[in-house]
């Protein structure tokens, strides 16, 4: 049958293995340091290996290609022991670590959160992680001011929406502190919104 199904360039291709990592059907893999669609019946042409790509190298196509095979898709990831797929799509994630530019900031709706957010709460990466671009960081512990960095990057890149969540806790607000001055020093608007959990994993308050 003939399908939308995504193409990697592998003159392009780097081996950073981001792809692999994003593709939550598991049908890209690593072949001698580049990345290969292993599996055309995994690839479910949704795409949401592209974003992760910093190369450029992956695209898509339209052209013959086994159907899209769901079934054996749940049956490898239940032998994989995968409950729910990673909406993790770029790395790395650590504010501190992310560049100031890159293809996956175009055009991305942004998460901007606490370190300890994902781990109080069970559904962070359905409810808040996924179809976004996401930035970790803990300005107790990383002992330094964010929003210098993130004002760059809201600068310099097509920023859609950012949504910031933290934790009720005093410390927390170092984080959206700094995205409030980010947002302001960017001289962009940019639509965002706060959402505050509380250390048993409850929203808080959104805003």
């Amino acid at each position: 049958m003939k399908r939308k199904i995504i193409h990697i360039n592998e003159d392009l291709c780097n081996g950073c293995g981001a792809c692999a990592f994003a593709c939550h059907e598991g049908a890209i893999a690593m072949v001698n340091g580049k990345a290969k669609l292993a599996r055309e019946d995994y690839c479910d042409g949704l795409g949401d290996c592209l974003p992760a790509c910093p190369t450029g190298a992956i695209s898509f196509e339209e052209r013959e290609a086994p159907a899209y095979n769901e079934k054996a898709v749940k049956e490898n990831k239940a032998r994989k022991g995968v409950s729910s797929p990673s909406r993790l799509v770029q790395w790395p994630c650590q504010i501190k670590l992310v560049p100031l530019r890159a293809p996956y900031f175009d055009g991305a709706d942004l998460l901007i959160a606490a370190d300890c957010a994902a781990y109080a709460y069970g559904a962070f990466h359905e409810d808040f992680m996924k179809n976004r671009i996401t930035l970790i960081g803990c300005p107790k512990l990383d002992a330094v001011d964010y929003a210098e960095k993130l004002t760059a990057i809201l600068h310099n890149n097509t920023i859609r929406s950012v949504t910031v969540v933290r934790m009720e806790v005093p410390c927390c607000s170092g984080i959206e502190n700094a995205v409030t001055r980010a947002l302001k020093a960017s001289g962009k608007i940019i639509p965002h919104v706060v959402v505050t959990l509380t250390t048993d994993g409850k929203i808080l308050k959104n805003f």
